[in-house]
C-alpha cells in the first residue's frame, strides 16, 4: 500500500479510536464515515435511526457483493496511555471496530478513485450497534442492505492472531447467543413453607453454582451441543426489614449449535425452576435470543481463502477453532450466504496481547494495510465467483 495512503488509513482509525461512540449513539460516527465517502464522489445512505450507514460503487452489470463493518464502541473505560487514546470518559473502541470500519472505508475509497476497475456492484455497510441487544443488524437489514446481494464478507480482529495473519473457517466459527434476565422473589404473604422467609441470596447463589452445570448435563452428548451459562450481574432490593425481597441476575448462555441455542430457554428455566423450588420462592425468567451462531457458507469462504493466498504473504492462513463469542453478522447470513475471518491483530514477536473488552486491548496498525488487500481481493474474487452463476 502506498505510504500516503496508509498514513491517512491510520489517522482515519486514530480519529474513530479517539472518538468512540456506544449503541445507536453513533451519530459523529455515522457523520464522519458519510463525509469520507461524500468527498471521494460516493453517495452514502444513512439508516432511518441516523446512525449507519451504507454506499453502493460499481454499475448495474453482474453480481451485488456486500461488505460489512460495525462502527459502535463499548461502555468501557480507555486504559491505553497512547495519542489516540478515548476522549469519551466510560468508552472505548475495545473490540476493534473502528479498525472494521477503517479496512471498508480504506477498500472504497480506494474503488472510488477506479469503480471502473470492478464488473458489479459492491455495496459497504457500516452498521451500528453491533453490541446491542437487539442489535443494529436488524436496523441495517430493515433498511434493505440485503436487496440483490449475492454474498456479504465481514472480518473480526483477533488478538490471538500475529498481524499478518488471518483466521478461516468454514461452519460454524463464533456461538450463539441468549440473553437471560431472570428474577427471585418471596412468595405471597402465608404461601411460604416453614415460618422463615428464605435467604434470596443464598437461593441466588444456589443457582449460580448449579446451573451451569445441569444445563450442560441435560444437553444430549456430543462435540456440538455445548452450552455455556456465564451469570453477569446480581443485585438485591431490600425490604423494609432489611432482608432482599428481590433479587435479580443478567446473564449469557453462549451455544456451539443451532440446537442446543434453540433448547436453552425451556430447558434453562425448567432446570432454574427445579433448583429453586425447595426454598418456595417465586422465580420468573425473561430470555432473548440474541444471535445465532455466524455460520460460513462454504462456497463464500473458498473465495475468502482464495484471496488470503493471492493477496498475502506465504503462511498467513490459519484454521481458526469456532469461539464462545457472539457476533450479530450471523443475522445477515440467515438470509445471504456470506462468511466472517479473523485477523489478527497482534504485534510480531509478542507472545501474547490484550484481548478483545479489555481497555488495553489494542492493534498493531499494519494490521488495516492487511485487511485493505484482503478485503479488496475478496471482492475482486467475488465479483468473478458470483458473476457465473
Amino acid at each position: 500500500m502506498n505510504p500516503d495512503r496508509f498514513d491517512r488509513l491510520v489517522q482515519i482509525r486514530r480519529h474513530i479510536h479517539a472518538h468512540p461512540e456506544t449503541a445507536r449513539k453513533e451519530f459523529g460516527t455515522t457523520a464522519f464515515i458519510a463525509e469520507q465517502l461524500t468527498a471521494a464522489g460516493l453517495a452514502p445512505q444513512i439508516f432511518p435511526g441516523g446512525t449507519g450507514l451504507y454506499c453502493d460503487i460499481g454499475d448495474g452489470r453482474g453480481p451485488l457483493v456486500a461488505l460489512r463493518a460495525d462502527i459502535d464502541a463499548l461502555p468501557v473505560a480507555d486504559e491505553k496511555e497512547v495519542p489516540y487514546r478515548s476522549t469519551q470518559p466510560g468508552t472505548c473502541h475495545a473490540c476493534g471496530h473502528d479498525v472494521h470500519t477503517t479496512i471498508m472505508l480504506g477498500v472504497a475509497l480506494g474503488l472510488a478513485q477506479a469503480p471502473e476497475a470492478i464488473e458489479g456492484r459492491a455495496r459497504f455497510i457500516f452498521q451500528p450497534a453491533e453490541e446491542a441487544v437487539p442489535s443494529g443488524a436488524h436496523d441495517a437489514i430493515a433498511a434493505g442492505v440485503l436487496k440483490d446481494v449475492a454474498v456479504i464478507y465481514a472480518l473480526h480482529c483477533d488478538p490471538a492472531g500475529e498481524v499478518g495473519r488471518v483466521g478461516i473457517r468454514t461452519g460454524p466459527i463464533t456461538s450463539s447467543l441468549t440473553a437471560f434476565d431472570i428474577q427471585i422473589t418471596q412468595p405471597p404473604a402465608g404461601t411460604a413453607p416453614g415460618a422463615h422467609p428464605a435467604d434470596l441470596v443464598m437461593v441466588m447463589a444456589k443457582l449460580i453454582t448449579d446451573l451451569p452445570t445441569a444445563l450442560q448435563n441435560a444437553l444430549p452428548p456430543g462435540a456440538a451441543m455445548v452450552a455455556s451459562a456465564v451469570f453477569g450481574t446480581v443485585n438485591s432490593v431490600p425490604g423494609p426489614d432489611g432482608r432482599p425481597e428481590r433479587v435479580t441476575s443478567l446473564g449469557t448462555v453462549r451455544s456451539l449449535s443451532r440446537e442446543a441455542w434453540a433448547a436453552v430457554p425451556e430447558l434453562f428455566e425448567r432446570l432454574a425452576s427445579a433448583i429453586v423450588s425447595p426454598y418456595g420462592v417465586t422465580f420468573n425468567a425473561d430470555f432473548n435470543q440474541v444471535a445465532p451462531a455466524v455460520t460460513n457458507d462454504p462456497d463464500a469462504m473458498r473465495v475468502f481463502d482464495a484471496a488470503v493466498t493471492s493477496a498475502l504473504e506465504p503462511g498467513a492462513r490459519y484454521e481458526t477453532p469456532q469461539s464462545l463469542g457472539g457476533e450479530d453478522f450471523a443475522w445477515y447470513l440467515e438470509s445471504v450466504p456470506g462468511g466472517l475471518a479473523r485477523l489478527g491483530v497482534r504485534p510480531r514477536g509478542r507472545a501474547t496481547a490484550y484481548d478483545l473488552h479489555s481497555g488495553r486491548f489494542d492493534v498493531d496498525e499494519e494490521c488495516i494495510a492487511v485487511g485493505v488487500k484482503l478485503m479488496r481481493e475478496t471482492l475482486r474474487l467475488a465479483l468473478t465467483e458470483y458473476s457465473a452463476r
